[in-house]
């Protein structure tokens, strides 16, 4: 276990603010965490987990404890001729993971290729891309509870996993600490092209199979969104609105051209970014922040940023949408204070 005090946080936020936190403790181990914990460090204290900090922003310097995980390792625990069940450190990167299971012809998570962050925080935020949620391949998460060091283990079903939700944000925030995923991966690979136009740029690359979806998916990222070690940025900034059958139809009429996916028979979701790009915002810059050029739904540090300028952008983003469509946009970052 390694600790730092007054520990710069620049390398721990995508967004590349300048911040930094009063205590920076990392684990190695479920061992360390446990006894971290059981010497009660964290009573009376402020703290937060972190992985790559890719959906965090930091309004100001963090006065209190940062733990970050460095758990890592992959470990197959079941092996049949259809499927594999592996249990993943949480300070793994998610990409490296995709890149392991996709070498192995494991499939389940190519589709999420390129997003950043470690698994643990992946498993808190269910990400999703491409028609595909982590919560798709999650069997068990394995977790401390903080207030006495016990060992947890929730089923994916315990998790109550949501678009962009999970139990680890609601009723469980800040009381566990994750410390493995366990995930089960198809060996007889069912592909997810229902996005538009996903099959038709794999087939373009050859032969289908989960290395060119991968590597489609890279490009496709790669086009749209900018490398945050080039330029700071959580990549998508709010989530895709779901609203009533009744507010898509009233929009629907004033904007026939309106992008739209099918949730339910009472339900529809809309792209934030085309929201945003109706709005004006694709492209314009307000001193140290802006919105990408290539992706409305990306805000970006254009260099020295403060936490609050990005944030004051994105209040300004909502009140456009709100005013515009009478639509309330969610951020997925999570803004600490």
């Amino acid at each position: 276990m390694q600790k730092f005090i007054d520990y710069s946080l620049l390398n721990h936020n995508t967004f590349g603010v300048d911040v930094k936190a009063k205590i920076f403790i990392e684990f190695d181990s479920t061992d360390e965490l446990i006894q971290y914990l059981e010497e009660g460090n964290l009573a009376d204290n402020k703290y937060l987990v972190i992985g790559q900090g890719s959906n965090l922003l930091f309004l100001k310097d963090f006065d209190g404890i940062i733990l970050h995980s460095a758990i890592n390792g992959i470990e197959l625990i079941e092996e049949n001729e259809d499927s594999v069940i592996i249990e993943v450190g949480s300070g793994v990167i998610v990409d490296d993971l995709i890149e392991y299971c996709v070498d192995r012809n494991w499939a389940g998570i190519e589709n999420l290729s390129l997003i950043p962050g470690e698994v643990g925080a992946a498993a808190v935020q269910n990400i999703g891309a491409y028609g595909v949620e982590i919560k798709d391949v999650v069997q068990k998460v394995k977790a401390v509870r903080i207030t006495d060091a016990e060992k947890i283990n929730l089923t994916q079903s315990e998790c109550k996993y949501a678009y962009r939700d999970s139990i680890f944000k609601k009723e469980l925030k800040n009381k566990l600490i994750i410390t493995s995923v366990v995930l089960k991966l198809s060996k007889r690979p069912v592909y997810n092209l229902s996005y538009q136009h996903l099959e038709t740029a794999v087939k373009q690359r050859g032969e289908l199979n989960l290395r060119n979806i991968r590597q489609t998916i890279i490009d496709i990222r790669e086009s749209k969104l900018p490398n945050p070690k080039v330029i700071g940025n959580a990549g998508s900034f709010f989530m895709n609105p779901v609203v009533s059958i009744e507010k898509f139809n009233e929009l629907i009429s004033v904007y026939p051209n309106l992008p739209h996916y099918h949730i339910s028979n009472n339900t529809k979701k809309i792209p934030a970014a085309w929201l945003i790009d109706q709005c004006g915002w694709k492209g314009k810059v307000i001193g140290n922040v802006g919105v990408y050029e290539k992706q409305a739904l990306v805000l970006i540090n254009c260099g020295g940023a403060k936490g609050k300028e990005i944030a004051d952008l994105s209040y300004k983003i909502q009140t456009s949408v709100k005013d515009k469509f009478g639509i309330k946009l969610t951020p997925e970052v999570n803004f600490i204070d």
